[in-house]
């Protein structure tokens, strides 16, 4: 939101109140707090203390690196939630308080308040300021739409700024507003299904806004050399948090808000749908598993959209009869064939639903403010909204899923939680209903997460979901929403996905082939290679089917080799993962993530890492014309083996079973034995192929267990190169290779130490 008129303006009825000068600073070393009270004038005299509101700035740590900043004007209004969940650590914060300044320091991070002079706030790490809140960065505003506090954040020369949630605009946040409010706006405008109030920059820091309600960023916008942020009220509230990497910067995030847990093996497999208003029944469902198997495309789980359950009673949960007579019968059938369930549901009750009369009358539907459920026509006829803030609501909601689980349903997608009604409502906690705006989906996808995790174990859950906000990447996989059936939408999509990876977000997926609309044959198979090498694939579409024989034989060829090749890197991708859980890193990675120290890359939003060592550049045309930036060192192409030194942009022209795949330098790629199924011992048998390892190369490469909690351990492999040899010792007790420059050498089970001459 701009509340100026230009930089020497306020707009019509707005009126702001800046800190000018420290009247008095007061640290409590045992709540670990400094707290500063600053005038909104110049103080020269007693009498200017009258008629003088003061601003109230609270500074404290919840952890190592990361400084919390309370903005206040009046103390006095009511709390209110919800509010994000963070994690916090014992932390032993310092201060430092003397006529020149007041210090609070939280690992390398500290926040400077000059005590003379103009007006400054210095965020320092390791010898540097980070970013600072100038004159008339703080601001307590008046306005006709109510008050509001605001912050602005300096940006340096050439500072860009990234995340804010899956945005489908440009990668680089410069010169945009950006309004945090989930919205059900599809993949081609500024709104967003997932709207996260945190951003990084490549000054080496991030900042998270912890408001659920709307946050309204200006990002060199209003002020073109600052970053910033309001809420509507009386105070503000954010965290700095320290980096020096993007990567530093998402590991403090996520412990804060919360990590992604670790995904079960099967969902990196292709998930095949019905697409979304398709006619279909068991036989044609049917129809196109054993089409995939006839094909030889490995298929792993089959989900069923909307029309399982019978129109205008979404949800009640229920199999539509005419459809699917037996469905546990039908669900037991495709388990034998290896596959896993996945349904649709969303959180709505359409009127119709026998679930409406009975959750109205136990009071677990949302109610308006004069005690009514509160209802309108759009999506479902009649429809009432779950109210997840009722613990019994969630836990009646979760029974209905319960039965599915029952039944042989695997996981579920979680459509929609972002049209949420703002006003006329109550929740049954009382909760804000600004508030709820975004952080309903929260609670959403909570329920249904933890009720898979009770009932399948830790590290066996999945959603696939659409809405989130800050805290929802502990519900993984999210998906990119409603996209078009087009190559632009393709690089919208992949633009939003990088988006998201600077938010927290671990794991994502997209609808490959776009959404609405039918691709052309050209787009579908562009859109396959760039699906199967992203964290999670799934083949769906709206009105027309996405199984690959419905555009030409050539789709079906792609389809295979890029599924294979996806469940052959699983040792790899595996690794990748493991990143995630542990420290926030997402396994598709923007170049400014991985290679923050490329100025090259930092604007660079059509290529991405898969992992540390896969560079992946999706071909958005027809003709196969694609050009890719190539960082310093000489990278590998996976497909084909040519080699392309950086730094530097290349043109290329592939065909619709190629794209360009780099290998990194300096990379031991673990490549599986297996391309059939995603469920496999990724150790036994797996090759050790090595790209351009230097003189003197000396790590040790991790091949997880397939699966969290289950029998099967890590094997370790360390790789060691001198001069032209390489020697790899291990206790894998498996059989194993090493490859380099086509060359292969293979090591029976138990074998302890193995070695290559390079060529």
């Amino acid at each position: 939101m701009k509340f100026t008129d230009g930089y020497w303006q306020l707009r019509p009825g707005v009126d702001v109140l800046h800190p000018v000068e420290v009247d008095d600073v007061r640290v409590d070393d045992a709540a670990g707090t400094m707290t500063v009270w600053a005038t909104t004038k110049r103080v020269r005299g007693r009498g200017d203390t009258l008629n003088a509101p003061l601003v109230t700035l609270t500074y404290s740590s919840p952890a190592p690196g990361i400084v919390k900043v309370r903005v206040e004007h009046w103390a006095g209004t009511r709390p209110r939630h919800p509010e994000f969940a963070v994690r916090g650590t014992e932390t032993h914060v310092t201060t430092h308080v003397d006529d020149e300044s007041a210090v609070l320091t939280s690992g390398d991070l500290s926040v400077r308040v000059r005590r003379t002079g103009p007006w400054r706030v210095d965020f320092e790490s390791r010898g540097r300021v980070l970013t600072s809140s100038l004159p008339k960065g703080a601001g307590i505003v008046s306005s006709p739409e109510g008050p509001f506090v605001h912050e602005q954040l300096a940006l340096g020369v050439g500072e860009k700024v990234y995340g804010m949630g899956e945005r489908f605009g440009p990668f680089v946040k410069n010169g945009q507003t950006v309004d945090i409010w989930n919205a059900d706006g599809g993949t081609s405008s500024e709104q967003a299904y997932k709207n996260v109030p945190f951003y990084m920059t490549s000054g080496g820091y991030g900042v998270f806004v912890a408001h659920p309600e709307l946050v309204s960023f200006e990002v060199a916008s209003e002020m073109v050399e600052r970053t910033q942020f309001s809420v509507a009220g009386q105070q503000l509230e954010y965290y700095v948090i320290d980096g020096p990497t993007p990567k530093d910067v998402l590991e403090r995030y996520t412990a804060l808000t919360g990590r992604p847990p670790a995904l079960p093996a099967w969902s990196y497999g292709l998930w095949l749908t019905t697409s979304f208003t398709t006619s279909y029944d068991e036989q044609t469902v049917t129809q196109f598993i054993d089409g995939m198997a006839e094909r030889e495309i490995p298929l792993s789980v089959f989900h069923f959209d909307c029309f399982w359950m019978r129109e205008y009673q979404w949800c009640d949960f229920e199999w539509d009869p005419r459809t699917f007579p037996e469905p546990e019968a039908m669900l037991a059938r495709y388990k034998d064939k290896g596959l896993r369930i996945c349904v649709w549901i969303n959180s709505y009750i359409g009127q119709r639903s026998a679930l409406f009369a009975e959750a109205a009358e136990k009071g677990y539907l949302l109610r308006t403010t004069d005690g009514e459920v509160w209802q309108w026509d759009l999506w479902q006829a009649g429809m009432g909204l779950v109210d997840f803030t009722n613990p019994a609501a969630a836990e009646w909601y979760a029974s209905k899923l319960d039965a599915l689980l029952d039944m042989g349903v695997d996981c579920f997608k979680t459509d929609f939680g972002e049209r949420i009604p703002t006003e006329g409502v109550a929740w049954f906690d009382g909760s804000d209903p600004q508030r709820m705006r975004n952080y309903y989906t929260h609670l959403y996808n909570r329920t249904v997460f933890e009720l898979l995790e009770r009932r399948r174990g830790r590290g066996q859950a999945a959603l696939f979901a659409r809405s989130a906000t800050a805290g929802g990447q502990q519900y993984p996989v999210h998906w990119g929403g409603d996209n078009d059936s087009s190559f632009v939408s393709m690089a919208e999509t992949l633009r939003g996905g990088l988006s998201l990876a600077m938010s927290g977000f671990g794991y994502w997926s997209h609808d490959i082939g776009g959404f609405e609309g039918e691709p052309d044959p050209a787009v579908f198979k562009r859109w396959l290679a760039f699906g199967l090498l992203s964290s999670h694939s799934r083949l769906h579409g709206s009105g027309s089917v996405r199984v690959p024989w419905a555009f030409d034989d050539e789709a079906v060829d792609v389809t295979r080799r890029f599924t294979r090749l996806k469940l052959s890197l699983l040792p790899y991708l595996g690794a990748a993962a493991r990143e995630v859980v542990e420290r926030g890193t997402p396994m598709m990675r923007p170049m400014v993530l991985e290679l923050p120290e490329d100025r090259g890359g930092w604007d660079v939003d059509t290529q991405y890492l898969l992992g540390s060592s896969l560079l992946v550049a999706p071909v958005f045309s027809a003709d196969g014309e694609v050009h890719v930036y190539v960082p310093e060192g000489t990278w590998t192409d996976l497909l084909s083996g040519e080699t392309l030194t950086g730094p530097r942009w290349v043109e290329q022209r592939h065909g619709f079973d190629s794209l360009p795949v780099l290998v990194r330098p300096g990379t031991v790629l673990p490549v599986g034995a297996s391309d059939d199924a995603p469920e496999y011992d990724w150790a036994d048998g797996v090759t050790l192929r090595l790209f351009e390892l230097p003189d003197g190369f000396d790590e040790t490469v991790t091949v997880p267990a397939a699966d969290a909690g289950v029998d099967a351990t890590d094997v370790d492999f360390r790789v060691r190169r001198t001069g032209d040899e390489v020697v790899v010792t291990t206790g894998s007790g498996r059989a194993w290779a090493l490859e380099s420059a086509g060359r292969t050498e293979r090591f029976d089970a138990g074998t302890g130490e193995g070695r290559i001459t390079l060529a």
